[in-house]
């Protein structure tokens, strides 16, 4: 069974930085794509970055150039880099593992969430 466990969630004043990090373990063999997505209360949960394993980058408008995904394809670990946080990005960030070749065939995980509150 693959996991996807988040950290470095938390409350930070608008205009601060946070650096979210999410390892997959289990018994995996690749992972193509991994994300971050989101969630506000109220709303739908929406894309927030992807990256690939070859290092390809999409990133949502309302977050270029203030965030930054990256990942370590050793560690199957991806990394959200968020800098200017603003009220509005205030939403519990999930971490998705897509195309995961793994030992029940090629499937999607989501990990538990993290909590990111952006005070005005």
């Amino acid at each position: 069974q693959v996991q996807l466990v988040e950290s470095g969630g938390g409350l930070v004043q608008a205009g601060g930085s946070l650096r979210l990090s999410c390892a997959a373990s289990g018994r995996i063999f690749s992972i193509n794509v991994l994300g971050w997505y989101r969630q506000a209360p109220g709303k739908q949960r929406e894309l927030v970055a992807t990256i690939t394993s070859g290092g390809s980058t999409n990133y949502a408008d309302s977050v270029k150039g203030r965030f930054t995904i990256s990942r370590d394809n050793a560690k199957n670990t991806v990394y959200l880099q968020m800098n200017s946080l603003k009220p509005e990005d205030t939403a519990v960030y999930y971490c998705k593992a897509d195309q995961v070749v793994d030992r029940e065939g090629i499937n999607h995980y989501w990990g538990q969430g993290t909590q990111v509150t952006v005070s005005s």
